[in-house]
């Protein structure tokens, strides 16, 4: 069960290698969360960051799990539901794909929406019947200000994370009254191994930054959470700008 704070005792992480989801786990474990399920194709790289978790007195178990085989996901996710109540979950997997290449290859393109949109439906409704089956629990949701208005530079990465964030907002709706929370992150450019090479964007922020923004939401019970703060009014800003001046600047 969560604490008086919001801050859960145990975490399910869909993409358990994500730099993002780590960062949020090292910051809960090192407040109160004890137990840790990272989800993610089986590698390496799931093994030694389950781990690491175990070294800062964490309960960390690996889970085989792929967001582009749906049919798996119910029976996958349901074994860590029935080993016990899970506080959090953490939506974070997802692939930022090659805009040039996708838009050459259509089948790379539906792989992006399968992996960010299609299996994040999936899993996010797998989870959240969970949730609401326990009475208690928050789902968050890594989407991305991308999302917010299409760039020509990124439009396929950017509608997936579109049908995304809208998704989760229609989900918490729907859960509203059950106990159980959503909450939308909606972080900008974050430095991370899937954003190494390309140009840093303005108010380029960190992992460790957006772990800290979600730990502030848990708390405050938030619905929705940009990071940094400054996004939601630079957006605000973008999003109702014409359509003939937004092509012009340089994003």
């Amino acid at each position: 069960m969560k604490d008086a704070f919001g801050l859960p005792q145990s975490l399910l992480v869909l993409g358990g290698t994500s730099e993002i989801a780590l960062a949020t786990a090292r910051r809960l474990i090192a407040r109160r969360t004890r137990t840790v399920w990272l989800a993610g194709r089986p590698s390496p790289a799931l093994e030694e960051a389950a781990g690491h978790l175990r070294g800062l007195g964490a309960d960390a178990h690996t889970v085989a799990f792929d967001a582009l085989e749906p049919a798996s996901h119910e029976a996958v996710l349901g074994k860590v539901f029935a080993e016990g109540d899970v506080d959090l979950v953490l939506l974070a997997f997802g692939t930022l794909g090659d805009q040039a290449r996708d838009e050459r290859e259509p089948e790379s393109a539906v792989r992006v929406a399968q992996t960010n949109y299609t299996g994040a439906v999936s899993s996010g409704l797998v989870c959240a019947r969970a949730l609401q089956s326990q009475g208690h629990g928050s789902l968050v949701v890594l989407s991305s200000v991308a999302g917010e208005r299409a760039r020509r530079a990124n439009f396929i990465y950017g509608s997936s994370k579109a049908g995304l964030d809208a998704f989760a907002q229609g989900l918490g709706d729907a859960l509203h009254g059950t106990g159980v929370h959503v909450m939308v992150v909606r972080p900008g450019f974050v430095r991370t191994r899937m954003t190494a090479g390309l140009p840093e964007a303005p108010l380029a922020t960190t992992p460790e930054a957006v772990a800290a923004a979600v730990e502030l939401g848990l708390r405050r019970r938030s619905e929705t959470v940009w990071v940094p703060g400054a996004l939601r009014v630079v957006m605000s800003a973008l999003r109702h700008l014409p359509r003939g001046v937004f092509r012009r600047l340089p994003v």
